[in-house]
Protein backbone atom coordinates (compact mmCIF):
# COMPACT_ATOMS: atom_id res chain seq x y z
CA UNK A 1 0.00 0.00 0.00
CA UNK A 2 1.13 3.58 -0.74
CA UNK A 3 -1.73 5.48 0.71
CA UNK A 4 0.65 7.41 3.38
CA UNK A 5 1.98 10.97 1.74
CA UNK A 6 5.70 11.62 2.42
CA UNK A 7 6.59 15.06 2.91
CA UNK A 8 10.29 14.68 1.83
CA UNK A 9 12.76 18.24 2.55
CA UNK A 10 15.92 18.75 1.23
CA UNK A 11 18.08 21.69 2.53
CA UNK A 12 20.34 22.82 0.16
CA UNK A 13 23.55 25.79 -0.06
CA UNK A 14 26.00 25.99 -2.59
CA UNK A 15 25.52 22.25 -2.99
CA UNK A 16 26.42 21.88 -6.84
CA UNK A 17 28.77 19.05 -6.09
CA UNK A 18 26.36 17.16 -4.97
CA UNK A 19 22.77 17.90 -5.51
CA UNK A 20 22.24 16.66 -8.58
CA UNK A 21 22.65 12.99 -7.50
CA UNK A 22 20.81 13.65 -4.21
CA UNK A 23 17.39 14.92 -6.43
CA UNK A 24 18.13 11.66 -8.22
CA UNK A 25 17.85 9.47 -5.81
CA UNK A 26 14.77 11.07 -4.92
CA UNK A 27 13.13 10.41 -8.42
CA UNK A 28 14.12 6.98 -8.34
CA UNK A 29 12.17 5.54 -5.42
CA UNK A 30 9.25 3.71 -6.27
CA UNK A 31 7.03 5.07 -4.21
CA UNK A 32 4.54 7.63 -5.68
CA UNK A 33 2.79 9.48 -3.11
CA UNK A 34 5.85 11.90 -2.14
CA UNK A 35 5.59 15.37 -1.48
CA UNK A 36 9.52 16.76 -2.62
CA UNK A 37 10.29 20.41 -0.90
CA UNK A 38 14.05 21.75 -1.32
CA UNK A 39 14.91 24.73 0.85
CA UNK A 40 17.47 27.03 -0.67
CA UNK A 41 19.49 29.40 1.89
CA UNK A 42 20.64 31.72 -1.37
CA UNK A 43 23.58 29.17 -2.92
CA UNK A 44 25.82 31.51 -5.12
CA UNK A 45 27.14 28.79 -6.93
CA UNK A 46 25.37 26.60 -9.83
CA UNK A 47 23.06 24.91 -6.98
CA UNK A 48 19.79 26.78 -8.43
CA UNK A 49 20.49 26.03 -11.77
CA UNK A 50 20.48 22.61 -11.22
CA UNK A 51 17.53 22.20 -9.19
CA UNK A 52 15.89 24.16 -11.52
CA UNK A 53 15.98 21.18 -14.46
CA UNK A 54 13.69 19.56 -11.90
CA UNK A 55 11.60 21.93 -11.17
CA UNK A 56 8.83 19.49 -12.67
CA UNK A 57 9.28 17.26 -9.67
CA UNK A 58 9.37 19.55 -6.65
CA UNK A 59 6.47 20.00 -5.47
CA UNK A 60 7.72 23.82 -3.38
CA UNK A 61 11.02 25.50 -3.66
CA UNK A 62 12.17 28.55 -2.28
CA UNK A 63 15.84 30.28 -2.42
CA UNK A 64 16.77 32.60 0.20
CA UNK A 65 18.69 33.72 3.31
CA UNK A 66 18.25 31.63 6.73
CA UNK A 67 19.96 31.35 10.13
CA UNK A 68 21.32 27.47 9.26
CA UNK A 69 19.83 24.09 8.54
CA UNK A 70 17.20 24.09 11.27
CA UNK A 71 16.24 27.21 10.32
CA UNK A 72 15.78 25.90 6.91
CA UNK A 73 14.03 22.77 7.89
CA UNK A 74 11.50 24.24 9.59
CA UNK A 75 10.82 26.45 6.80
CA UNK A 76 10.18 22.67 4.69
CA UNK A 77 8.29 21.70 7.67
CA UNK A 78 5.68 24.30 7.64
CA UNK A 79 5.16 24.03 4.12
CA UNK A 80 4.30 19.90 4.42
CA UNK A 81 1.26 18.57 3.76
CA UNK A 82 2.01 15.04 4.28
CA UNK A 83 1.34 12.49 6.72
CA UNK A 84 4.85 11.70 7.15
CA UNK A 85 7.63 14.15 7.09
CA UNK A 86 11.82 13.75 6.76
CA UNK A 87 14.96 14.46 5.37
CA UNK A 88 17.21 13.92 2.74
CA UNK A 89 20.87 15.82 3.24
CA UNK A 90 21.67 17.68 0.14
CA UNK A 91 25.57 15.67 0.45
CA UNK A 92 23.59 11.97 0.62
CA UNK A 93 21.55 9.58 -1.24
CA UNK A 94 19.34 7.28 -0.50
CA UNK A 95 20.60 3.37 -0.19
CA UNK A 96 18.71 2.44 -2.50
CA UNK A 97 15.47 2.74 -4.28
CA UNK A 98 12.51 0.55 -2.59
CA UNK A 99 13.54 3.05 0.71
CA UNK A 100 10.29 5.49 0.81
CA UNK A 101 8.27 1.95 0.38
CA UNK A 102 9.82 0.41 3.08
CA UNK A 103 9.70 3.16 5.56
CA UNK A 104 5.84 3.87 4.46
CA UNK A 105 4.81 0.14 4.85
CA UNK A 106 6.51 0.59 8.41
CA UNK A 107 4.48 3.01 9.45
CA UNK A 108 1.38 1.28 7.83
CA UNK A 109 2.39 -1.46 10.15
CA UNK A 110 3.33 -0.81 13.22
CA UNK A 111 1.48 1.93 15.60
CA UNK A 112 4.68 3.89 16.25
CA UNK A 113 4.53 7.58 15.22
CA UNK A 114 8.33 7.58 14.24
CA UNK A 115 10.57 4.93 12.53
CA UNK A 116 14.32 5.02 11.91
CA UNK A 117 16.68 2.74 10.47
CA UNK A 118 20.49 2.58 9.62
CA UNK A 119 23.00 4.40 7.88
CA UNK A 120 26.29 4.12 5.91
CA UNK A 121 29.11 7.25 5.98
CA UNK A 122 30.63 7.03 2.62
CA UNK A 123 33.25 8.94 0.85
CA UNK A 124 33.11 11.22 -2.25
CA UNK A 125 33.14 7.82 -4.54
CA UNK A 126 30.83 5.69 -2.95
CA UNK A 127 33.29 4.01 -0.64
CA UNK A 128 31.72 2.82 2.45
CA UNK A 129 33.77 4.16 5.90
CA UNK A 130 31.59 4.12 8.30
CA UNK A 131 28.50 2.13 9.30
CA UNK A 132 25.83 3.17 11.75
CA UNK A 133 23.56 0.67 12.90
CA UNK A 134 21.06 1.47 15.25
CA UNK A 135 18.75 -0.73 17.54
CA UNK A 136 15.21 -1.43 18.87
CA UNK A 137 14.72 2.00 21.24
CA UNK A 138 14.17 0.99 25.31
CA UNK A 139 13.15 3.96 26.89
CA UNK A 140 16.05 4.97 29.01
CA UNK A 141 18.71 4.66 26.44
CA UNK A 142 19.46 8.37 25.68
CA UNK A 143 20.76 8.41 29.46
CA UNK A 144 23.67 5.90 27.88
CA UNK A 145 24.43 8.29 24.49
CA UNK A 146 21.93 6.18 22.36
CA UNK A 147 20.18 8.41 19.58
CA UNK A 148 18.97 6.97 16.11
CA UNK A 149 20.92 8.24 13.02
CA UNK A 150 18.75 11.64 12.20
CA UNK A 151 18.84 11.32 8.61
CA UNK A 152 17.01 7.98 8.69
CA UNK A 153 14.26 9.73 11.47
CA UNK A 154 10.69 10.26 9.73
CA UNK A 155 7.86 10.60 12.00
CA UNK A 156 4.01 11.89 11.66
CA UNK A 157 3.54 15.72 10.41
CA UNK A 158 1.68 16.18 13.79
CA UNK A 159 4.44 15.73 16.23
CA UNK A 160 5.54 18.90 15.02
CA UNK A 161 2.39 20.44 16.05
CA UNK A 162 2.32 18.89 19.53
CA UNK A 163 6.03 19.23 20.16
CA UNK A 164 7.41 22.03 18.29
CA UNK A 165 10.15 22.28 16.02
CA UNK A 166 13.92 22.40 15.36
CA UNK A 167 15.22 24.81 18.02
CA UNK A 168 18.05 26.56 16.83
CA UNK A 169 18.87 26.88 20.22
CA UNK A 170 21.08 24.22 20.25
CA UNK A 171 23.40 24.63 16.95
CA UNK A 172 24.85 21.80 15.22
CA UNK A 173 22.81 19.59 18.41
CA UNK A 174 19.23 20.78 16.32
CA UNK A 175 18.62 17.64 15.64
CA UNK A 176 19.69 15.46 18.41
CA UNK A 177 17.35 17.82 20.59
CA UNK A 178 14.49 17.45 18.87
CA UNK A 179 14.81 13.10 18.73
CA UNK A 180 15.39 14.06 22.43
CA UNK A 181 12.04 15.97 22.96
CA UNK A 182 10.15 13.33 20.81
CA UNK A 183 11.83 9.99 22.32
CA UNK A 184 12.84 10.78 25.54
CA UNK A 185 11.49 13.29 27.06
CA UNK A 186 7.59 12.74 25.26
CA UNK A 187 7.98 9.00 25.07
CA UNK A 188 6.66 9.02 21.37
CA UNK A 189 6.34 5.26 20.45
CA UNK A 190 9.26 4.47 17.64
CA UNK A 191 9.49 1.36 15.13
CA UNK A 192 13.07 0.46 14.13
CA UNK A 193 13.14 -0.24 10.42
CA UNK A 194 16.48 -2.46 10.80
CA UNK A 195 17.23 -1.18 6.91
CA UNK A 196 20.31 1.34 5.54
CA UNK A 197 17.83 4.31 4.31
CA UNK A 198 20.82 6.49 3.86
CA UNK A 199 23.92 7.19 2.47
CA UNK A 200 25.45 9.36 3.98
CA UNK A 201 28.81 11.64 2.73
CA UNK A 202 31.67 12.34 5.11
CA UNK A 203 31.94 15.52 6.80
CA UNK A 204 29.45 18.03 8.26
CA UNK A 205 30.25 21.17 10.35
CA UNK A 206 30.78 20.07 13.98
CA UNK A 207 33.46 17.92 13.20
CA UNK A 208 35.11 20.59 11.18
CA UNK A 209 38.04 21.36 13.51
CA UNK A 210 38.16 20.74 17.53
CA UNK A 211 36.56 24.01 18.49
CA UNK A 212 33.53 23.38 16.23
CA UNK A 213 33.85 19.65 18.27
CA UNK A 214 33.90 21.28 21.80
CA UNK A 215 30.90 23.87 20.59
CA UNK A 216 28.86 20.76 19.91
CA UNK A 217 29.45 19.35 23.26
CA UNK A 218 28.26 22.05 24.44
CA UNK A 219 25.17 22.34 22.77
CA UNK A 220 24.64 18.19 23.37
CA UNK A 221 24.73 19.02 26.98
CA UNK A 222 22.46 21.71 26.95
CA UNK A 223 19.81 19.29 24.99
CA UNK A 224 20.49 16.77 27.66
CA UNK A 225 19.98 19.07 30.46
CA UNK A 226 16.54 20.69 28.65
CA UNK A 227 15.28 17.13 27.82
CA UNK A 228 15.59 15.42 31.53
CA UNK A 229 18.80 12.98 30.52
CA UNK A 230 19.88 11.41 34.30
CA UNK A 231 23.48 12.51 34.24
CA UNK A 232 24.72 14.60 31.41
CA UNK A 233 28.44 14.53 32.60
CA UNK A 234 28.24 11.14 31.79
CA UNK A 235 26.33 10.99 28.86
CA UNK A 236 28.38 13.46 27.01
CA UNK A 237 31.38 10.81 27.18
CA UNK A 238 29.21 7.57 25.83
CA UNK A 239 27.93 8.85 23.24
CA UNK A 240 30.73 9.70 21.11
CA UNK A 241 32.13 6.24 22.43
CA UNK A 242 28.98 4.44 21.33
CA UNK A 243 30.68 5.48 17.41
CA UNK A 244 33.67 3.12 18.13
CA UNK A 245 31.68 0.00 16.68
CA UNK A 246 30.72 1.92 13.62
CA UNK A 247 34.28 1.92 12.33
CA UNK A 248 34.31 -2.16 13.03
Amino acid sequence: MQDLKISLITVTYNAAATIKRCIESVLAQNYNNLEYIIIDGGSTDNTLQIIAEYSQFINYFVSERDYGIYDAMNKGIKQATGDIVGTLNADDVFADNNVLSCLSAAFEKQSAAIVYGNLYYINFDGNIIRKWISANYKDGLFNWGWMPPHPTFYCKRELFERFGLYNLQYGTAGDYELMLRFMHLNKIDSFYLDKVIVNMTIGGVSNKSYLNRLKAWQFDLKAMRKNGVLFPAITIVFKPLRKIRQYI
